[in-house]
């Protein structure tokens, strides 16, 4: 055998080998990079993590559901679910953020505040909707929020 097909054999049975490194250095990147908020950054990691499941997805769907449905206390309660089973960034700044407004539509700012902290935490580019950000009671208290960061 020649040694141009050598190399091609060769070159053929580590494409395994050569794959496994290949999703080994992307975890690694999407691992060291976890905590890095620059957006491109951020959005790489997240594309990243969109190939592996987390727990918390469904809980975090019927929390949205029931949030839009006007069933806060259940909404409260999967929200919180979600957060505990485990969820991507993006999505654990989407349940802190819906907890914020059913604190805030409650009378418990403190408990609003401190959501919309921790959502800023993870994100803290986080902006809400224009329709969000308008609302009389949290809209205020988020710009407030984010102000003192």
């Amino acid at each position: 055998q020649n040694k141009a097909s050598l190399q091609v054999k060769g070159a053929m049975a580590g494409d395994g080998v050569a794959r496994m490194l290949r999703i080994v250095i992307a975890l690694t990147a999407a691992a060291t990079l976890a905590g890095c908020s620059w957006a491109p950054i951020r959005d790489l990691r997240d594309s990243v993590s969109r190939s592996f499941h987390r727990n918390g997805e469904s809980a975090l769907a019927s929390g949205i559901r029931k949030y839009d449905d006007g069933a806060y206390s259940e909404a409260s309660k999967d929200l919180q679910t979600a957060l505990k089973l485990g969820l991507w960034d993006s999505d654990r700044v989407r349940a802190h953020k819906y907890l914020a407004f059913i604190y805030c539509a409650s009378g418990r700012e403190d408990r609003c505040r401190e959501e919309f902290r921790l959502a800023l935490d993870i994100d803290p580019q986080m902006q809400l909707s224009p329709a969000e950000a308008g609302h009389p009671i949290w809209g205020p208290i988020f710009r407030s929020v984010k102000a003192g960061r």
